[in-house]
């Protein structure tokens, strides 16, 4: 059986990077592109692209560190190797979005250290939790994009592995690591606020594991000094970075020998700090910000986001946490009745009771706010696998997690929104193809009911004017052919083109525009959540329309 866990643990970690290489061309939210690869593919790469809010206004609510170590790495390689001509077009839609896929995807295998790290010491089969772990296509699809949550459920790994240590004799360790715990907390924190939620169990057990194991004061004091000051020092590089990153402070004297030149640096520095986090829980702690972005009832976590991301293991933990929840509640009450004396629980259990806490406490802090995505609770993966792959805990549903997996693979991975990156590459090419000297062409794209187009897959330099972009995002059928119309009016050159990208579920509208088209375009699959085709269509003969996305060529 051992064998066969990890030739399939094998099987699965292959298809994981095979298909970021394909590439994968579900398209799941815009934060995907415009919380990293957007924003470095304009800041090092020069090409045209659309800066998110929240790395353009007057209080930036995102670090830069982050997509600079990560996305902006990817593209400062290529970069070079174009420039040294080792690859001649190493710069292309493809490049641009695997290249930063493709570091998430080999940052992905932390979890999977984790889980071998960390299986021993919850009580866990270690291959069985790989399984679940490299099968659950949250890991397949959303550990391979490049989204902030990926890297909080990275950290969060990495911070249950430092704080779940064991002796050879098998009892627990004393704490040694309290420098990383302080430096990897912080960076979560910068990463993204939320991280605290997720920081809190880890954080308190490993508090519990130095009380338990210190007889000296002055060791105890020890260890949350180097937590704090490890902490403070990662908070000072992550402020001066974006200080320097959304402040128009100056580099020139940064190197200068003269005194009153550094000095000015600093009070520049010191008057124009960035805290990015403090940005990022002002916007969100206000009720109008959040509603901005859509507001969901509190219980979604628990009741949709959690079996959606995570099918029966959320159920089967809901369940296991009821009856522990009873069980326990049980005992207080038979030791303050019976016995009158403290009750006898353990402080500092280890093993389900714990996993569990670690899975829940940071479900009801995420629970708190309003707005309420399935992407924000990515990182609970790691302690719902360990909980799930207890030996005592045979897998009975074994049936029911592949198929669900393969379904949720399938839905995020493939279908949904998936045109959309696919025409981007199409209409590169043709953007790219050879033109006619002294007579450039011009490009009108305009997006409707789509995703927010990532435009540095366009590959499009900031200096070239000859291409629009128009992003009409989820307008009604009125402003629609009012654009439409206008844009067929415009043509003032002899070699415009004007292309419309719709999805297939809303072509119908397009024709009641009065406007013709000369070329059109039919990419498959592609599905909208938010314009979803009718049943009784999907069973006639226009399925395939109707889960497609049309590039349609205005004729003039």
């Amino acid at each position: 059986a051992a064998m066969v866990a990890r030739a399939l643990w094998a099987l699965l970690a292959a298809l994981r990077a095979g298909w970021c290489l394909l590439p994968q061309s579900g398209y799941l939210h815009p934060d995907e592109f415009f919380q990293a690869p957007e924003v470095m593919a304009g800041d090092i790469l020069n090409l045209q692209v659309y800066y998110p809010w929240e790395f353009v206004s007057s209080s930036p609510c995102r670090t830069v560190v982050f997509p600079l170590m990560t996305s902006g790495v990817t593209y400062w390689v290529i970069k070079s190797l174009q420039q040294l001509d080792i690859c001649s077009s190493c710069i292309n839609s493809y490049t641009l979005l695997v290249s930063p896929r493709l570091l998430f995807t080999i940052f992905s295998f932390i979890l999977d250290y984790s889980v071998y790290q960390l299986a021993p010491f919850w009580g866990a089969d270690p291959w069985k939790a790989l399984v679940l772990l490299a099968g659950s296509y949250v890991t397949l699809v959303f550990y391979t994009r490049t989204f902030t949550n990926t890297l909080e459920g990275l950290l969060f790994a990495l911070l249950m592995v430092l704080v779940s240590s064991r002796k050879s004799s098998g009892s627990s360790a004393e704490p040694t690591s309290s420098s990383l715990i302080g430096v990897i907390t912080t960076a979560g924190f910068f990463n993204r606020p939320t991280f605290l939620a997720f920081a809190l169990m880890p954080l308190l057990y490993w508090a519990g594991l130095i009380v338990d194991s210190q007889k000296s004061i002055k060791t105890l004091i020890n260890h949350f000094l180097k937590f704090i000051l490890c902490a403070c020092f990662t908070a000072s590089v992550f402020i001066t970075a974006d200080t320097f990153y959304f402040t128009s402070v100056s580099l020139d004297n940064l190197y200068s020998t003269n005194m009153s030149s550094l000095i000015d640096v600093i009070v520049q520095l010191h008057d124009k700090m960035v805290v990015t986090p403090f940005n990022f829980l002002s916007y969100n702690l206000n009720p109008h910000n959040l509603a901005l972005h859509g507001t969901h009832p509190r219980v979604t976590h628990f009741t949709v986001n959690g079996v959606m991301l995570f099918g029966i293991l959320h159920i089967l933990a809901i369940s296991a946490g009821f009856k522990m929840l009873k069980k326990y509640v049980h005992q207080l009450m038979l030791v303050r009745w019976c016995y009158r004396g403290p009750p006898g629980l353990l402080v500092h259990s280890e093993g389900s009771p714990t996993l569990l806490l670690f899975y829940f406490v940071p479900l009801a802090f995420l629970s708190v706010f309003s707005h309420q995505e399935p992407r924000f609770l990515i990182p609970l993966i790691l302690p719902l696998v360990l909980f799930s792959a207890s030996p005592s805990r045979a897998v009975r549903w074994k049936l029911l997690i592949v198929v669900f997996n393969l379904l949720g693979a399938l839905l995020f991975g493939c279908l949904h929104q998936g045109g959309l990156i696919p025409s981007l590459f199409h209409l590169e090419q043709l953007i790219h193809s050879p033109a006619s000297p002294g007579h450039p062409r011009h490009y009108t794209l305009l997006f409707a009911h789509t995703y927010m187009p990532p435009r540095s897959l366009l590959n499009i330099k900031k200096t070239d004017v000859h291409v629009e972009v128009i992003d009409m995002a989820g307008a009604g059928e009125e402003t629609l052919c009012q654009a439409v119309e206008q844009q067929a009016s415009n043509f003032t050159c002899s070699d415009c083109h004007i292309f419309i990208i719709i999805p297939g579920t809303v072509r119908a509208t397009i024709t009641k525009c009065g406007v013709s088209f000369k070329n059109e375009t039919l990419i498959f699959p592609h599905l909208s959540m938010e314009d979803p085709p009718q049943i009784r269509v999907l069973s006639s003969g226009n399925w395939r329309c109707q889960l497609g996305l049309y590039i349609l060529e205005l004729n003039r």
